[in-house]
């Protein structure tokens, strides 16, 4: 079911998530409902605090406007190789309000579960690794805001939208 994105300054998305077991019908639905959520909106991946819960579960697909694994519903991940570095410009469906220019690694290895409980490891490269990395955060209660560099030159207002907050207050860095 198509769920509600929680929006900043929500305390659920600077909480550290909690592991997700596989057999267990809620971590199975917060899954369906992350699916669902993602493909009825305008993003590429969709994490489970963004939905109000605090489970290390997030989905991702890429496809078919950019190279990918196509739909991945990842279970308790963790980045276990990582390489290069890119710079781009991030944004965020729980910080509509802004965009902002970010550096990630440019390849990543990322070791999961998938929803039967099968580890996983994905190599992942290009716009799909940014991805995965900026889910990667959201389950450590990281938003895309506390990594930019500097908030007065690296983050920038969506046209037409009117701010809900003033990015040179937030409190970059802080974990909750």
């Amino acid at each position: 079911m198509v769920q509600p994105i929680v929006l900043y300054p929500d305390p659920i998305l600077k909480k550290v998530c909690r592991p997700a077991d596989w057999r267990d019908p809620q971590v199975q639905q917060v899954a369906q409902d992350l699916v669902d959520t993602m493909q009825a909106g305008p993003g590429v991946g969709v994490a489970a605090p963004q939905i109000g819960h605090d489970l290390r579960i997030f989905v991702v697909d890429v496809t078919p406007k950019h190279p990918g694994h196509g739909l991945l519903v990842l279970l308790n991940p963790e980045m276990v190789g990582k390489e290069g570095s890119v710079t781009g410009r991030e944004g965020c469906l729980s910080i509509p309000d802004f965009t902002a220019s970010v550096r990630r690694f440019s390849k990543i290895l990322v070791q999961a579960q998938d929803l039967q409980g099968n580890q996983r490891i994905l190599e992942s490269e290009g716009f799909e690794a940014v991805c995965l990395q900026h889910e990667l955060d959201h389950l450590d209660g990281i938003l895309f805001l506390d990594r930019v560099s500097c908030l007065k030159t690296d983050v920038f207002r969506r046209k037409g939208v009117q701010p809900r907050f003033d990015p040179q207050e937030y409190p970059q860095g802080a974990q909750s």
